[in-house]
């Protein structure tokens, strides 16, 4: 698989508005999206920060993937997003280069795009995720 670059960095947050500004005021970045995603439980903010992209991560509930990740860890670094050109593609190059896959099918992530992540154990403890610049069908 070959990643065109690095799409995102994901971070978990308790409070999206208060982290939203955050970003806002201390980085000066511009909002460039949000949206909820319910299908993976999280209310997100993508904050263009020169020619890099920060999402901020807030949970929908306490039993929802960025919930428990942060009753387990707290507030911070959740994922970093690689751009690929096909989801499904770099899932299937991915496994067969023997990473473990959380996810076998992309699915929704923010911006209508198709997302996917790969175990933190095959990537040297970092969850990562590929994404596709083509919305998921």
């Amino acid at each position: 698989m070959r990643a065109r670059g690095i799409h995102h960095l994901g971070v978990a947050v308790a409070d999206l508005e208060e982290a939203l500004a955050t970003y806002l005021e201390l980085f000066g970045g511009e909002l460039e999206h949000r949206d909820t995603v319910a299908e993976q439980g999280v209310e997100a903010a993508a904050v263009l920060i020169g020619s890099g992209r920060v999402e901020l991560l807030a949970p929908l509930g306490d039993d929802t993937p960025i919930g428990r990740f942060l009753a387990k860890r707290g507030p911070g670094m959740h994922h970093v997003a690689y751009e690929v050109d096909d989801v499904r593609a770099a899932l299937g190059e991915l496994e067969v280069a023997g990473a473990e896959l959380i996810d076998r099918e992309p699915h929704l992530g923010l911006f209508g795009l198709q997302v996917a992540f790969v175990h933190p154990d095959a990537i040297h403890g970092v969850l990562s995720e590929v994404v596709s610049l083509d919305e998921l069908a």
